[in-house]
């Protein structure tokens, strides 16, 4: 009997170990698939985390359901689903921005920032998605007409933009706000002598009545989604993804639907 025993116990054994083999090739097949998916380093599974500033129309705003909207928004949605992922869309404030995509809390930031060399040694940026430019503007009747007029004047900038160092080149009276439109705002209110800030967001804010004008236009800017260095994976799948916006023409409709004019194309190069 002890025999028969442990030839069937020998045998049952036998038949265990084929079947955990076999339990094991699926599961490592399994787990080359996640592998694949977690080369992106997505702070969610199946989703494209993306921040927004949420206060810099016409780009990233709050419309009256509560929900995100803007050219931004569009771009980060579109960019998902070229990727095959869900658009998961945040506000947060633009100067913690760059530090929240370091951390890894998500996976990119596409709210129009400039590239610049400093922003590029905290985090990798994709290709522009598109192009624009500081410009000065002031209250109507204002002696200021130019940069060379800001020595000593009090200039309004969003906290943390590249718009805050163009301010700081000619004087050293800058007065920082959370937003761009809250910065114009305060300057239609005469608050401030000037404010630094986008050309499109100074032509809506003149559209919506603000007492404000333009003077002059400071330069071209590049405009791209900003990428955690590490994530080397994602920035690829996303220059992928605006190079194909690009080429079937959403890019352009998206910045025709909420700028009224195609900023997707660099100037420089026309």
């Amino acid at each position: 009997m002890k025999k028969k025993w442990s030839f069937l116990t020998a045998l049952m054994l036998t038949f265990v170990l084929v079947l955990t083999a076999c339990g094991g090739n699926e599961s490592s097949s399994g787990s080359e698939g996640s592998e694949e998916s977690d080369g992106l380093e997505l702070t969610e599974d199946g989703k494209f985390s993306y921040v927004v500033s949420g206060e810099f129309p016409p780009f990233s705003t709050v419309d009256e359901n509560g929900d995100l909207d803007g050219f931004d928004v569009a771009v980060g949605k579109a960019i998902a689903e070229k990727i095959g992922l869900e658009p998961a869309v945040e506000k947060f404030k633009f100067s913690g921005m760059v530090s929240a995509i370091q951390s890894g809390r998500y996976d990119a930031a596409v709210a129009s920032h400039t590239i610049t060399d400093e922003r590029k040694e905290a985090v990798n940026f994709s290709e522009p998605y598109y192009y624009s430019g500081p410009v000065l503007y002031v209250q109507p009747g204002s002696d200021i007409t130019s940069v060379e007029d800001l020595s000593d004047k009090d200039v309004a900038v969003s906290k943390g933009s590249t718009y805050e160092k163009s301010a700081q080149e000619y004087t050293d009276k800058i007065s920082n706000y959370d937003s761009d439109q809250t910065a114009l705002r305060a300057l239609s209110e005469g608050k401030h002598d000037a404010v630094i800030t986008d050309d499109i967001t100074g032509k809506q804010a003149i559209e919506e009545g603000f007492k404000i004008e333009k003077v002059e236009q400071l330069g071209t800017s590049e405009q791209a989604v900003a990428i955690k260095k590490e994530n080397a994976n994602l920035l690829e799948a996303v220059n992928k993804a605006l190079q194909e916006l690009k080429e079937d023409g959403t890019l352009k409709e998206l910045s025709e639907e909420y700028i009224k004019v195609d900023i997707t194309q660099n100037p420089d190069s026309e």
